[in-house]
């Protein structure tokens, strides 16, 4: 209770400096967010109480242990950050806590930022009322772009406050779980200003290489738990290549678009091409194809945010897939090692 009420007061300070800037809406903004944060670490229970709970089921008691396991062997084996998170529960009763928004231009890959302190420009803006978030969505609507608005399975504080276990988070296997955690362990251990694209393609890498080398440490590369998440990975590269190819075809066609063609006629060329890339997922060869599948009678064809996402969370995969098996000869924990020491240092990175 002492460390968060700390935490409250430097927060405090932050805002009152804001204040004397007169950036009212963004002090709303961050003051709504540390009430949402807070109601529910507040309402968290310490793991180690509801492990105590000879009522709790099974499955849960297994995926608590398995968490931590999981939070550990990121810390020990890995060298992520050291910490208390994922040591609270938090009970989310099936419901979303969080509404993520995020908007692009029609027709430009060009995604909208909103600037935060500490943070820099950043590309998605959190609320924790879904009413607020429909506002803001109507709001960047009215100056001309597209939205999407969805709810993550987790976030990161980045160190700021012990992240909680969610309920919702133990109906993962053991594959997307520890990839769920290591992902947000990295958000806590590395963090570049105003590079959002970088941070959220480096923790899905981290997320990735560390789920399955801790998989294989636990069950063995024989288990039904490594063959499962290793084929749900082989899907994720076939997947997120056709995307980044597709995004990139959009692209091009949007360089094509003259001032003298109408809206009618750019919308038309654009969904045209976006059905078909939505088409052709369904004849991806895929071991899970239903996981892929696009149901066209049920659902709308995305917008840019779709495509914008996948450059957000995988465009540079493949760039650091190179370093770590040239530079660091695949040893994770040395290539996490190096980048925490070179952003602590101000050094470049291996990647730029």
């Amino acid at each position: 209770m002492k460390k968060l009420l700390k935490k409250f007061i430097k927060i405090l300070l932050v805002v009152l400096l804001l204040v004397g800037l007169w950036n009212y809406d963004l002090v709303i903004y961050l003051l709504r967010q540390f009430k949402g944060q807070t109601t529910i670490l507040f309402k968290a229970v310490p793991v180690e109480d509801i492990l105590k709970d000879p009522d709790l089921k099974p499955e849960y008691r297994e995926k608590l242990l398995l968490t931590d396991e999981i939070r550990k062997y990121a810390m020990d084996s890995l060298g992520l950050k050291n910490s208390k998170n994922y040591t609270l529960y938090y009970d989310q009763h099936d419901k979303p806590l969080l509404w993520v928004l995020t908007g692009c231009l029609p027709y430009e890959l060009k995604a909208k930022e909103w600037w935060f302190p500490y943070l820099g420009d950043v590309s998605y803006k959190g609320f924790f009322n879904e009413a607020l978030a429909l506002k803001e969505e109507q709001m960047i609507r009215s100056q001309g772009y597209e939205t999407d608005i969805y709810s993550p399975s987790a976030w990161s504080t980045l160190g700021y406050f012990k992240d909680p276990i969610f309920s919702n988070m133990l109906k993962r296997g053991p594959g997307r779980l520890s990839e769920l955690i290591v992902h947000e362990l990295t958000h806590a251990t590395i963090y570049l200003k105003s590079s959002v694209d970088f941070n959220e393609n480096l923790a899905t890498f981290i997320g990735e290489k560390g789920a399955e080398q801790f998989l294989e440490s636990k069950y063995g590369v024989e288990s039904e738990e490594y063959k499962k998440y290793t084929g749900y990975l082989s899907d994720e590269i076939i997947y997120s290549d056709y995307m980044m190819k597709s995004a990139a075809r959009l692209d091009s066609l949007y360089k094509t678009f003259s001032e003298e063609m109408t809206v009618k006629e750019k919308a038309t060329k654009k969904y045209t091409m976006i059905a078909s890339i939505m088409y052709s997922i369904n004849q991806l060869p895929l071991s899970y194809p239903d996981r892929y599948r696009f149901d066209f009678k049920n659902t709308s064809l995305p917008n840019n945010t779709e495509f914008m996402s996948f450059m957000r969370y995988r465009k540079k995969q493949d760039m650091f897939n190179h370093v770590f098996e040239e530079k660091y000869k695949s040893n994770l924990k040395e290539f996490i090692a190096d980048i925490v020491k070179k952003n602590a240092n101000d050094e470049p990175l291996p990647f730029q």
